[in-house]
C-alpha cells in the first residue's frame, strides 16, 4: 500500500476517503506547521503529500524524497511550491482549479464594498460611541455604480470579477499577458497596458500569480500613477505589491483606501504597520474560505491523490 503524508490535520470525513489506498501520516495540528526536520525524515518514503498553502517544499526537501510522486497543494496558487525541482526530480503537483472562483470574486467585491463604504471605520465609529447626531457626511464613502474597474489578472477568477461588476454599472479595464477575447466579448472588457489601467481606473483588484515578474509589480512609482481617489483591492498574492510603499501612498493620501486578504509574510500580527491606518481593511486570507468552496478543494486533492494510487490520470494537474 503507498503512503502518504498529509501537512496538516484534515476534517475526518475527508481523510477518511484515502483509507482504502493509502496508510496515511498526519501531522497532528491544524494551524501550526509541522517542523521542517520531521518533514525532512517523513518525506523519505512517502509516495504522495497533501499540502497546504503554508507549506513549503523546497529543493532541501524535495531531495530527500525517495519515491515521492505527487504533492497535492491545498489552493490554486502554488508559489509554496518549487515547481523547477519538482520537474526535475519527476514530481508531479496538482492544485485545485476553478472552484474557487466565485468565493474568491466574492470576497474581493467585499473587500471593495467594505473600503468604498468604509464599513470598519463606520462600525469603529459606533463602538467608540462617537454616533451621537447627523452630519452632511457622516460616514460618507464613494459609489461603484458608473465607476471604472481596473483588473490586473484576467483569468477565471478575473472574469468572475468582471461578471459581478455588470451588476454595479462599471466600466472594465484589464491587464493580462495577453488579450482574453473572451472576457471582452462577455463583459464588455476592454484590454491596456499596466500604467494606463492605474491611472483611469477607480478601483482596481489585482489578482494575478505572484511570479518573479509580478513581484513587487505595484511599487510607490505605480501607486503615484493612481487617482487620489482610487481603491487597491489584493485578492491574489503578497508580495506582488510592495507594503512599506503603500503603507506611505495610504499614510499620505495619495489613495482613497485598500483592502488585503493576502500579504506577503502570513500570518501577519495586529502590529503590522498597515492595520495601523484607518483606510486600509485587511482579511487573513480567506479568499476560499466558504465551506462549500473549501470542500471542493479538499475533494480535489483527494480525486488527484486517489488516481495515483489507482494509477489513473491524475487531474489538475499544475504542468
Amino acid at each position: 500500500m503507498k503512503k502518504v503524508f498529509i501537512t496538516r490535520k484534515m476534517p475526518e470525513q475527508m481523510v477518511q476517503q484515502l483509507a482504502p489506498y493509502y496508510e496515511m501520516i498526519q501531522w497532528h495540528e491544524v494551524s501550526t506547521p509541522a517542523p521542517s526536520q520531521y518533514i525532512g525524515e517523513v518525506i523519505k518514503d512517502v509516495d504522495a503529500v497533501w499540502c497546504v498553502g503554508g507549506d513549503s517544499f523546497a529543493i532541501d526537501t524535495l531531495s530527500k524524497a525517495k519515491q515521492l510522486k505527487l504533492i497535492a497543494n491545498f489552493g490554486v496558487g502554488y508559489n509554496n511550491l518549487d515547481i523547477d525541482s519538482m520537474k526535475k526530480l519527476n514530481i508531479l503537483g496538482a492544485n485545485t482549479p476553478n472552484v474557487l472562483n466565485d468565493a474568491t470574486a466574492d470576497l474581493a467585491f467585499t473587500l471593495l464594498l467594505s473600503t468604498a463604504r468604509r464599513i470598519p471605520q463606520n462600525m469603529k465609529y459606533i463602538e467608540q460611541n462617537q454616533w451621537t447626531g447627523w452630519e452632511p457626511y457622516q460616514g460618507a464613502g464613494v459609489d461603484l455604480s458608473n465607476k471604472t474597474l481596473g483588473i490586473i489578472g484576467m483569468g477565471k477568477i478575473g472574469q468572475t470579477v468582471a461578471k459581478r461588476s455588470i451588476g454595479f454599472d462599471m466600466n472594465v479595464l484589464y491587464h493580462n499577458r495577453k488579450r482574453n477575447e473572451e472576457a471582452e466579448k462577455k463583459y464588455g472588457a476592454t484590454y491596456c497596458d499596466l500604467n494606463t489601467l492605474l491611472s483611469q481606473s477607480d478601483f482596481i483588484i489585482i489578482l494575478t500569480p505572484l511570479t518573479n515578474e509580478t513581484r513587487n509589480l505595484i511599487t510607490l512609482e505605480q501607486l503615484k500613477l493612481m487617482k487620489p481617489s482610487a481603491i487597491l483591492i489584493n485578492a491574489a498574492r503578497g508580495g506582488i505589491v510592495n507594503e512599506d510603499d503603500l503603507y506611505i501612498a495610504l499614510k499620505e493620501n495619495l489613495i482613497w483606501a485598500a483592502g488585503f486578504d493576502v500579504f506577503e509574510s502570513e500570518p501577519i500580527s495586529n502590529a503590522h504597520h498597515l492595520l495601523q491606518l484607518d483606510n486600509f481593511v485587511a482579511t487573513p486570507h480567506i479568499g476560499s474560505a466558504t465551506i462549500d468552496t473549501r470542500n471542493a478543494m479538499m475533494q480535489l486533492n483527494i480525486n488527484s491523490l486517489i488516481a495515483l494510487a489507482k494509477n489513473e490520470p491524475i487531474p489538475n494537474l499544475i504542468y
